[in-house]
């Protein structure tokens, strides 16, 4: 007997959820409180991406400016000047992606600001560049032993996980500063 629709969706749904599950136990929650430290003492955040990694990082920008946190997308129109106070979030499975490798070559070269490199790949050249990693260790074109396999097309396992990862952390700068819920509508947009 052939499985109905529902039957192959709930599957799907159990497949995926499963993966975000392992995925996101798989990282070092050293390494995500010293990100969340990062985000709290920098004066403001930045955050690069591209593709699909762009569109989770936008999303956890706008997370982090409804904590009152003063973070911004580069490329923005109302982009500042990035400075040696601020922290550069990059956002590259491969680490090798070259708008976010020259973005933190950039922000190296004239801030010498903090930079967090959020990816996959242990090895790429932004080790050299950032002054720590957020390894998310899902399946790369590297097959390294440790990588989470993944049932999803492309790289869709890193970017749910960018996104949610960001999630989690708000959560918890929320429960670090003690903010309350219902104060946190006065940094969300009014103009819809």
């Amino acid at each position: 007997m052939s499985e109905t629709f529902a039957e192959k969706y709930l599957k799907a749904r159990s497949d995926v959820i499963a993966e975000i599950d392992r995925t996101l136990a798989s990282i070092d929650p050293d390494q995500i409180q010293k990100l969340c430290d990062e985000i709290l003492k920098a004066r403001k955040v930045f955050l690069v991406g591209v593709g699909r990694v762009m569109l989770a990082l936008q999303c956890v920008c706008k997370r982090l400016a409804h904590l009152g946190v003063d973070s911004h997308y580069v490329g923005e129109i109302t982009e500042p000047a990035i400075t040696k106070d601020d922290l550069l979030i990059v956002g590259s499975g491969s680490g090798a992606s070259l708008f976010p490798l020259g973005i933190a070559k950039k922000a190296r070269a004239v801030a010498n600001c903090r930079i967090v490199h959020i990816g996959s790949n242990p090895n790429s050249e932004m080790k050299d560049i950032a002054d720590f990693m957020v390894r998310i260790p899902v399946r790369t074109k590297f097959y390294l032993d440790d990588e989470v396999e993944s049932c999803q097309p492309m790289t869709s396992l890193f970017e749910q996980s960018v996104l949610l990862l960001g999630d989690v952390i708000a959560k918890m700068i929320i429960e670090e500063r003690n903010l309350n819920m219902k104060d946190l509508w006065q940094y969300h947009a009014n103009l819809e």
